[in-house]
């Protein structure tokens, strides 16, 4: 057919035909029939400008390409062929021309959203296989190009949102490392994104000789969650932009980023705050600031569980009193890189009131090393009944072991204190107790009077316990004109002081279990030395008698 150049008409049905080559020439054809082949591909069509008809019934079509290079089409019938989704007739959107479409029989013609799909598709289509479409079938397609499109802005945003919420965790995590490695820290172990707090930039050294996270060395810098160029990392900088609302009624997913149902209270480039269902999680300092605003009821009473991490824990301390109130169900605290290094700070937790579970990780909390640090928690917190510590159950074994090490230790608290310290500790927790009787913050959060009488009661958990409390950063810290002669002279002191009373109670402990352990057989002998003296009663009478005139 090379020198057919004015054909205009081409009918080659069922032949064995497998690929369309050598009519580019055909200038002037209008009309090109090749259904009952065995073409696989719609190829090779350039140069067929006066094509108005194309057919490839009954063939083996699985793509279709170059239709768009066909200015005059106007009907093209792929019926019965193997084309299984739209995205096989993506050059159909580009043509101009095309009226009248077959696709029936095709797997793709099994879809739900068949019609409109192709509507959507090919915008000037007015017969589809042969039937005509009417205006409601375009109303649909239009419903269904306006969901497609809010889909992918959805899809969109949350990928953003995915992004914004990993660059926050990793800033946080290089706030706290930098920290970590301008106070000399120790190192810790790898990065994991889940959930807790940020450390704080501006902490004294005393409070924050914690593990951290490492990050990847090759981020040096912190990284904005926006599409702009890296900003250096401020070390004071504390940005609290939030992106929704805390009294949302949904419930987000906190763990991995690529839920949808992970709600954020509060992200910006160095922190975040979200929730999933029960779990609140808190990544970097300025997260806390979630804790503070208004939160519903029905979302405030859901949570029971806070994690925290890359946060100082000495930055926690002064929100716990106000985490009770703010979640009435709360049961569970973990603590990840939060730098509690010592056994006082675990006093703090005394200001919960009452709490089922504790986790503290070993990563970034050095107090996890310390031999008695479990005991310690036992014996400060046993009011509280704890059930589990770091997911191990609390036994009433482990309860009598901690008395054991620590209730010597609360007696000498008790009884070495000064009176006058001791009552103004009294005095501090009765006024805690009327202020949150009188001020109805149990009742606003829906506790029942015996709740109220037991979380509005510290005297409960005992005065040898009470005195081990966590008092804040600012009371050990030394005025400025303090020199450090005279501290150092002062610390040797209390040194001294507290090694000879130690040495006392230690002493005192001992005899205790030494008298505790021969106190039978001492009684033993004692009643038999009594009975050997009365055998004879005169003569017990007469010897009686004769001391009590050698008295007188």
């Amino acid at each position: 057919m090379e020198s057919l150049y004015k054909l205009s008409i081409l009918d080659l049905h069922d032949n064995q035909i497998s690929k369309i080559e050598n009519i580019s020439h055909l200038t002037e054809l209008r009309v090109l029939n090749l259904s009952g082949n065995r073409i696989s591909r719609v190829e090779n069509l350039q140069g067929l400008s006066s094509l108005t008809e194309l057919n490839l019934k009954d063939n083996c079509i699985s793509v279709v390409t170059e239709v768009d290079r066909l200015p005059g089409l106007q009907r093209l019938f792929l019926s019965c062929n193997n084309i299984l989704s739209f995205d096989q007739l993506a050059c159909l959107g580009e043509s101009r021309s095309l009226s009248e479409l077959t696709l029936d029989g095709n797997p793709v013609a099994l879809e739900t959203w068949y019609k409109q799909a192709v509507l959507r598709c090919v915008l000037h289509l007015r017969q589809l296989d042969m039937k005509r479409i009417t205006d409601e079938d375009r109303r649909m397609a239009g419903v269904l190009t306006r969901k497609e499109e809010e889909k992918k802005k959805e899809s969109h945003k949350q990928t953003i949102h995915k992004e914004k919420r990993r660059l926050a965790i990793r800033n946080a995590a290089q706030q706290w490392e930098g920290v970590k490695a301008c106070l000399e820290l120790p190192p810790t172990n790898g990065s994991k994104e889940d959930a807790s707090p940020e450390n704080s930039p501006g902490h004294s050294p005393g409070q924050t000789n914690g593990l951290a996270q490492e990050t990847s060395p090759e981020e040096p810098r912190r990284i904005s969650p926006g599409s702009g160029p890296e900003r250096p990392s401020g070390g004071t900088e504390n940005r609290l932009r939030t992106n929704s609302r805390p009294n949302s009624p949904r419930d987000p997913k906190l763990v991995e980023t690529g839920s949808g149902s992970v709600q954020s209270l509060s992200l910006s480039d160095s922190h975040l705050a979200e929730l999933e269902g029960d779990t609140l999680r808190l990544f970097g300092l300025g997260a806390l600031e979630a804790l503070e605003r208004g939160w519903g009821v029905q979302t405030a009473g859901a949570v029971t569980v806070i994690a925290f991490r890359f946060i100082n824990f000495d930055v926690i301390v002064p929100t716990l009193p106000r985490i009770r109130v703010k979640f009435p169900n709360l049961s569970h605290l973990i603590f990840l890189e939060t730098n509690i290094s010592r056994l006082p700070q675990l006093a703090a937790l005394a200001q919960v009131r009452r709490l089922d579970q504790l986790t503290i990780h070993p990563e970034g909390n050095p107090v996890v090393s310390m031999a008695l640090w479990r005991s310690f928690i036992i014996y400060r917190l046993y009011h509280f009944n704890l059930q589990k510590i770091n997911g191990q159950e609390v036994t009433m074994n482990d309860v009598i072991a901690a008395e054991r090490v620590f209730g010597t230790l609360g007696h000498i608290a008790a009884t070495e204190t000064p009176r006058c310290r001791l009552l103004l500790l009294l005095e501090e927790s009765r006024k805690r107790q009327l202020q949150f009787l009188l001020e109805g913050r149990g009742r606003r959060a829906g506790l029942s009077p015996e709740e109220l009488r037991e979380n509005g009661k510290l005297l409960g958990e005992g005065l040898s316990r009470a005195l081990f409390n966590y008092p804040s950063r600012n009371c050990n810290a030394e005025s400025p004109e303090e020199g450090t002669v005279e501290s150092s002279e002062r610390a040797a002191v209390i040194e001294q002081y507290l090694q000879e009373l130690v040495k006392r109670a230690s002493d005192t402990n001992l005899k205790g279990e030494a008298l505790h352990q021969l106190w039978p057989s001492m009684f033993a002998e004692m009643v038999r030395d009594c009975v050997l003296e009365m055998r004879d009663r005169g003569a017990f009478r007469q010897a009686s008698l004769a001391k009590l005139t050698e008295t007188k």
